[in-house]
């Protein structure tokens, strides 16, 4: 029976988690300003403060929430007879942009205050000498989706299958997603497994999708014929610039990231789990996509 010190058993991944560890987990959840006491054998500390895409969060809550909280959390860790202690960090937490496959051995450089202060986080948990018998583990899972996740891929969703056509079919790029069930699995390893090493480790779905493939599944999901207009990159750029003053729904900085690549390698967590992930990329977002459907 595992005994475990869980926060963030309310948001998307942790009630995943419980219902995924089930009947064989007791866990004790974190509440919000509550002490930290830690008298369990694993410490899963999922509470974070999300990226807030509309840009309204003050930079104090992500740092209170991402790198004071966590610090506080493995503080406990590392004074209790827990063995095992995981956080999720975030890619983002190394860059917001690019060029090559990402890989845990890139020099970290966020520009944002969630990247740094989920950098900060990393930081601290590796200035610390990891006790005799116990293993850390710092997972940077990249886009997490899974039935019931909302965010941007709901939003894509819904302009899909309303019969919307997707008008930047011309532009090819690669982007690399985290399918709950492959998180889920990787976090049941490492916990339940004294043969993986300590450290950091991306998580991401084996294979990169373009935003063309994405909208197809979308599609697919539905029943229907995915609608891709190929208009020309050239004429899009200009409409997006021409959105940057008369604040359309379509601006420079919205293209730059609805067709920009950001793929992340796997190859560290894969080697040491030693067997492959449950999840294609097309499976896990597939799933994703018929919960949207269900859900209405």
């Amino acid at each position: 029976m595992r005994r475990i010190f869980l926060t963030g058993g309310s948001g998307f991944v942790g009630l995943n988690l419980m219902e995924y560890l089930g009947s064989s987990s007791v866990f004790l959840t974190y509440q919000k300003g509550s002490s930290i006491e830690i008298n369990q054998d694993i410490v899963i500390h999922l509470a974070g403060k999300a990226h807030d895409l509309k840009n309204v969060s003050s930079p104090d809550e992500y740092y209170n929430i991402n790198t004071e909280l966590t610090k506080k959390v493995f503080d406990a860790f590392l004074v209790s007879n827990a063995k095992v202690f995981t956080t999720l960090s975030s890619v983002k937490a190394v860059a917001d942009e690019v060029e090559v496959e990402l890989s845990e051995e890139a020099t970290p450089n966020p520009t944002t205050h969630y990247g740094k202060s989920k950098l900060f986080a990393e930081e601290y948990i590796l200035s610390h000498s990891i006790p005799e018998g116990k293993r850390v583990y710092i997972l940077r899972p990249c886009m997490i989706n899974g039935p019931g996740n909302k965010g941007n891929l709901n939003l894509l969703y819904k302009l899909v299958s309303k019969g919307i056509p997707w008008s930047l079919g011309a532009f090819e790029n690669k982007r690399s997603v985290c399918s709950i069930g492959n998180l889920l699995f990787i976090i049941k390893e490492l916990i339940d497994r004294e043969d993986i090493p300590s450290g950091i480790y991306n998580v991401a779905d084996d294979e990169p999708l373009s935003t063309n493939q994405v909208i197809s599944l979308i599609a697919d999901s539905n029943g229907k014929r995915a609608w891709v207009l190929n208009l020309s990159k050239s004429f899009v750029r200009a409409v997006a610039r021409l959105g940057d003053f008369l604040k359309l729904p379509l601006n420079t900085e919205r293209l730059q990231k609805l067709t920009e690549s950001y793929v992340v390698s796997n190859d560290k967590i894969k080697r040491a789990l030693g067997k492959p992930l449950p999840l294609t990329s097309s499976e896990g977002l597939h799933k994703t996509f018929k919960s949207f459907s269900s859900n209405g």
